[in-house]
């Protein structure tokens, strides 16, 4: 998503010219390439499918909308499958409307993962419940911290289940070092994204997401916390900029890379 702009052959094209080893995808602009294609396409190339995103949006209360998100979810999973990664990100959902009910919203999360991890164990996928910054609360996920995160992912075994620690997300939580050391204890850290904070936000701040280097976030501290807690897996950089997009996606691309070397490497 940070070079949306690139087609997926340009994509790949791109991280082979720069070094880089393997791309987190996201379903939208699979699906538009084909997903068998899109299989063919990474895999020829020996590039790693980091993670898939996005499942979620688990909170619904009427039926015939819940049955659809545990359909959706599926879905997602076999997809996950066939792109050949192990880990599918959640974005759990908002507050249904109307609602106010944090904990209930949070709970029917629960009640959806305990019919969605052994579809996706089957299918050799783990879960990473994602948190997002409490703006989002309302109407995206009700998963704000990482303590929340692993309070629901703890309930089902670690290689089922787990968490994405996501610096834009979870940079401005005091208590973030012990979410991340707990989630290392129990081997629940499955995918870690970049992203700087950066103000102003954009109108409707879904793309207010900034270059690394250019805002609040200290990547150098998370890096050294989920190594110390022993992550050793992938580090991904997934940024929604207007203005990056609307930029050369190789020169975006050739730009992140550099900054995650001057900022988090």
């Amino acid at each position: 998503m940070t070079v949306k702009q690139l087609s997926l052959p340009d994509l790949v094209d791109g991280c082979l010219e720069l070094g880089v080893p393997g791309v987190g995808l996201w379903r939208e602009p699979v699906a538009e390439y084909g997903l068998a294609a899109a299989a063919r396409l990474v895999r020829g190339a020996g590039l790693a499918v980091t993670t898939l995103c996005r499942g979620g949006f688990l909170t619904a209360v009427e039926p015939a909308e819940r049955a659809a998100a545990l359909d959706d979810n599926r879905a997602a999973v076999d997809e996950a499958a066939t792109l050949g990664t192990d880990t599918l990100v959640l974005v759990s959902g908002g507050l249904p409307e109307g609602s106010r009910d944090l904990a209930g919203a949070r709970e029917r999360i629960a009640d959806a993962l305990a019919e969605l991890a052994p579809y996706a164990a089957e299918r050799g996928v783990r879960l990473a419940i994602e948190p997002l910054h409490p703006m989002f609360a309302a109407d995206r996920c009700v998963v704000s911290t990482l303590s929340q995160a692993l309070d629901l992912a703890e309930r089902f075994p670690a290689d089922r289940v787990g968490v994405a620690v996501d610096t834009y997300h979870l940079w401005w939580d005091d208590r973030v070092g012990e979410g991340i050391e707990r989630a290392g204890r129990g081997g629940r850290i499955h995918t870690f994204q970049l992203a700087d904070w950066t103000t102003p936000l954009p109108a409707g701040v879904l793309t207010g997401r900034g270059q690394l280097g250019d805002g609040a976030v200290d990547f150098r501290w998370f890096a050294a916390a989920v190594a110390k807690a022993g992550y050793r897996g992938p580090v991904e950089v997934e940024i929604f900029n207007d203005g990056m997009w609307a930029r050369d996606g190789r020169e975006v691309l050739a730009e992140t890379v550099a900054r995650y070397r001057a900022h988090a490497a």
